[in-house]
């Protein structure tokens, strides 16, 4: 179990990212041998990405949904999460191993969704929760100053934060 981080904090990260959110979703549940080898192919990937930082990933979150996992991924930049995609070993086999076994039956289905995120142009607040997201892929700090709210850590007005309600009394 992560440690809860009380406070109010934000992430800061160095220049343009990516962010990488992929998935699959079980179409037909009882073709495990269909899908289960696609749920399957994924550990092994983010292994190997973790042990090679020079490949450009910086972190992922898992969730799983009712019909499958996504995971949301950090990358330094669209040029390594396209080299990872197109020449690592351990991805660029389960993609042709999918295409050639699974992708035609439509007992799973798979998808990706990428952003590329400029340098400034992103916000996040963490509030009593582990340390997580973009907070892990960069730097977890406190939001305060300039990081209090949402159009602080964009640059953008200095706008109040919103007060604290006194604690109600005993």
């Amino acid at each position: 179990m992560s440690k809860v981080i009380n406070g109010r904090y934000t992430a800061e990260i160095d220049g343009d990212f990516v962010v990488f959110q992929i998935g699959m979703r079980i179409n037909k549940p009882w073709a495990v041998h269909k899908w289960l080898p696609v749920f399957k192919a994924m550990p092994p990937m983010i292994r190997e990405l973790y042990e090679n930082p020079e490949l450009g990933f910086l972190h992922a979150n898992y969730y799983v949904t009712l019909r499958g996992p996504v995971i949301l991924q950090y990358w330094r930049s669209f040029e390594h999460l396209e080299r990872y995609a197109r020449h690592g070993a351990v991805h660029l086999q389960a993609w042709r191993e999918f295409n050639r076994k699974v992708a035609a039956s439509g007992a799973v289905g798979i998808f990706h969704e990428t952003f590329i995120v400029q340098q400034g142009q992103y916000e996040c607040l963490y509030h009593n929760v582990p340390v997580f997201g973009l907070a892990k892929a960069g730097r977890h700090v406190p939001a305060t100053g300039r990081r209090e709210t949402a159009a602080r850590r964009l640059g953008r007005d200095n706008d109040p934060a919103v007060p604290t309600p006194p604690a109600p009394s005993m």
